[in-house]
């Protein structure tokens, strides 16, 4: 819908012209997928904003029902979230912002990874998140339009203080029987006053769950869960380019909706593809490079570029933090020539700013009361405590320089359990956003930020209806008649947690099924974007060597031994039909750390280590396929770690 400029001459019909173009019409966006419903389409264009101050409070009280720490968009939720549910809420903030928003406003990520529902039609979850989300301009967003929405809601309830620009927030806790419980915050001003605040509850939205590892809740870091704590997915400077006048934004749109590749695309305020920005050749390999971006409009032509991806960073190191900014620096100058060469269109843009926070996919993963896992995507699971649900797909970014990332699958919908938010041996204290209860690779999906909005709306009612009981949120979290509640009192403050189930994903029939769960939560199978494993398409000798490299990482006592010399005197062992005597003798090198070919698969008989209903579903003995070994796999690991997916 677009607001037209009557043609019209008298003076009165000048005014109205004028005054129209000084106020943004935000319109209501229902499709998750769709970004073309925003302001500044068709004759319109954007109009910026002033950025409206962050209403802080001028001094604290000694005591809060509960404590949100960090103001990214998560913290902004469940702080309003809670205030709406009747409690005296703390808002606080350790690092040095300005405006409410963080990784949107501050990393300036301003392009959503939305969860639509399977028709696209819609999205999940709503409440709080689509209150804000109607106030900004579409799934990709002016940021000022953004802060000023995540300010007003803030400031809308008397129930909040906000306090930001701590110089240190560190937990407070006591021991109690068998367990820790959080007893409030302690929090250095950038003064340097010292202010204990005690609440009957935080909630830990800091991106990293700094909090929560403060006070001794058990994380993963990392792929540490499949055996690679030294892989992080890369790091991301967002950065600016200006001049993008309206007919540049027009001639964007022109070549990447003229373009027949289907991940291109662009509109009023997104744009996505430029695919070719793979083939820029870095002059720092090892650090830096660029895929295509991903570019979201501003209001004041200038447009943000998630697109730079920086590896070996580490983000709890601000010397390796300002390593990557440098190095960025360097290279943008270059990048942006070659994209300029490629892409005629963008001549006239010029380099801007970098965002003063990087874009940190993962760091620490809790280990909750639940565990999100790959299967619960597979399977497109509900559970009996889901607060929220996700259906982005699992999109694992590059982690080095050799690979490229993958999307590990994409599913239609699955629930997210309110067990994720709780730590183990830790009371008192939710955790909520992208450092939740995830295995790493289904948080490839659930770690958006909407979905994490969901859950930290859930997690402030949770806090009103935990002291009401006079429980734990562990207590909580194990009481269906209480979280029968919660998820009542969630729906009725705009949430929908009852959507319509999906059908099951072809893969769940196929024989191999149970192979393929063990396979994908290894990362070993992957589908892209079309659900679709190949379980009947052929292996080969070298597929299987590469796949037990896999899963030597979160299996290194079972396969330790020389497995990649079972292919070491073959001639094309990627164009070889892969045979069950050379699966089993590549299986032995595995396992024993010697073997002979012809007797390989008796070695795995008389260790009882494959099923005869594995050897039975074999339908070619000759010509393995994928289906064929990852059930060879489940089969191994089953009896040897006693892991069963």
């Amino acid at each position: 819908m677009n607001n037209k400029k009557p043609l019209v001459f008298a003076l009165v019909g000048v005014i109205i012209v004028i005054m129209a173009s000084l106020f943004y019409v935000v319109l209501s966006q229902s499709k998750g997928s769709d970004k073309s419903n925003t302001v500044g389409q068709g004759e319109d264009e954007p109009v910026a904003v002033e950025l409206q101050e962050v209403k802080q409070s001028e001094a604290l009280e000694e005591q809060y029902d509960v404590v949100v720490v960090g103001t990214d968009p998560e913290g902004v939720m469940a702080a309003i979230s809670a205030a709406r549910n009747g409690l005296k809420t703390l808002l606080v903030d350790g690092k040095d912002r300005e405006v409410l928003g963080g990784l949107f406003t501050v990393g300036w990520l301003n392009s959503l990874d939305m969860n639509g529902t399977p028709d696209r039609k819609g999205y999940y979850n709503e409440g709080l998140f689509k209150e804000w989300f109607e106030k900004v301009e579409g799934d990709s967003f002016d940021i000022t339009t953004a802060a000023n929405a995540f300010h007003e809601m803030v400031a809308a309830e008397e129930n909040i203080d906000v306090q930001m620009g701590m110089k240190s927030i560190e937990p407070v806790t006591e021991q109690t029987s068998g367990s820790k419980k959080m007893k409030g915050v302690k929090l250095v001003t950038a003064e340097g006053e010292e202010l204990v605040i005690s609440s009957h509850a935080v909630i830990d939205a800091t991106q990293d769950a700094d909090i929560a590892a403060a006070a001794g809740a058990k994380f993963t870091f990392g792929r540490e869960d499949i055996g690679d704590s030294e892989s992080l997915m890369a790091v991301t400077p967002v950065y600016t380019l200006t001049n993008v006048t309206p007919k540049v934004w027009k001639a964007i749109n022109d070549r990447l909706n003229g373009d027949d590749d289907p991940g291109t695309g662009a509109n009023a305020h997104s744009a996505w593809g430029y695919a070719g920005m793979w083939k820029y050749e870095s002059t720092n390999p090892e650090r830096i490079r660029t895929r295509g971006p991903n570019l979201g409009r501003l209001n004041n032509e200038t447009m943000l570029v998630n697109a730079v991806q920086i590896f070996d960073v580490d983000p709890f190191d601000p010397q390796s933090v300002e390593e990557a900014y440098e190095i960025a620096r360097k290279e943008l100058p270059l990048m942006l020539d070659f994209m300029k060469e490629l892409y005629p269109e963008l001549e006239p843009v010029e380099l801007g700013e970098l965002a003063q926070e990087l874009y940190v996919r993962e760091t620490r993963h809790l280990i909750g009361e639940y565990r999100l896992s790959t299967v619960d995507l597979l399977e497109q699971r509900r559970h009996w405590d889901e607060i929220a649900f996700g259906s982005y797909p699992v999109d694992i970014q590059s982690t080095s320089p050799s690979n490229s990332g993958t999307v590990l699958m994409d599913p239609e919908q699955y629930g997210v359990p309110f067990r994720t938010l709780v730590p183990k041996e830790l009371d008192g204290l939710l955790v909520v956003g992208r450092s939740a209860s995830f295995d790493s690779l289904p948080h490839g999906s659930a770690r958006v930020v909407p979905l994490g909005m969901a859950t930290a709306q859930a997690a402030g009612a949770a806090v009103k209806l935990a002291i009401d009981n006079e429980m734990t949120f562990r207590e909580l979290s194990a009481s269906k008649l209480l979280i029968a509640e919660l998820q009542k009192r969630l729906t009725a403050q705009g949430m929908k947690l009852n959507p319509p189930k999906v059908e099951p994903f072809p893969y769940m029939s196929h024989p191999s099924y149970e192979g393929l769960k063990a396979a994908a939560s290894m990362g070993i199978a992957t589908s892209g974007y079309s659900n679709d494993f190949k379980l009947d398409e052929p292996s080969n000798p070298e597929r299987l060597v590469n796949n037990l490299f896999s899963a030597a990482k979160p299996y290194p006592d079972i396969f330790k031994g020389p497995f990649g010399d079972a292919i070491k005197d073959m001639d094309n062992p990627d164009k070889q039909p892969l045979t069950l005597e050379q699966a089993a003798y590549t299986f032995a090198l595995a396992i024993f750390g010697e073997g002979e070919r012809e007797a390989g698969l008796n070695q795995l008989k008389s260790k009882e280590l494959i099923s005869v209903a594995t050897l039975d579903s074999i339908k070619d003995r000759d010509k393995l396929t994928n289906g064929d070994v990852y059930m060879l796999l489940k089969d191994i690991i089953a009896v040897k770690a006693g892991v069963t997916y």
